[in-house]
């Protein structure tokens, strides 16, 4: 366990395990938007991969898009849930470049 800094706040690093099974999904939109109609109300399978592949196909999208975006995977408490919200993800890539 080691002590980082990540957008000024401190944290204790537990363990990652960036090579555990994920999945990259998305919310199907319209015109930059989540679309609202109920028919689109579930993300759509993007990547079948790994935590690590998951959060490069992720951060290689434009920031503009990232409100479209989730990541499934295996909880690793107490930093990684089981479903990855995009705030979420730009700060374990961030971790992840100290690790």
């Amino acid at each position: 366990m080691t002590l980082l800094s990540i957008a000024g706040a401190w944290i204790m690093s537990h363990e990652i395990n960036f090579s555990v099974p994920a999945s990259l999904r998305k919310y199907p939109s319209l015109h930059g938007r989540r679309n609202s109609d109920a028919r689109y109300a579930n993300p759509y399978l993007l990547l079948d991969g790994t935590l690590d592949e998951c959060i490069q196909h992720f951060m290689s999208r434009p920031a503009s898009q990232h409100h479209l975006y989730e990541i499934h995977t295996k909880p690793q408490a107490p930093l990684v849930t089981e479903v990855l919200k995009p705030e979420h993800i730009v700060e374990l890539a961030r971790l992840r470049e100290f690790l």
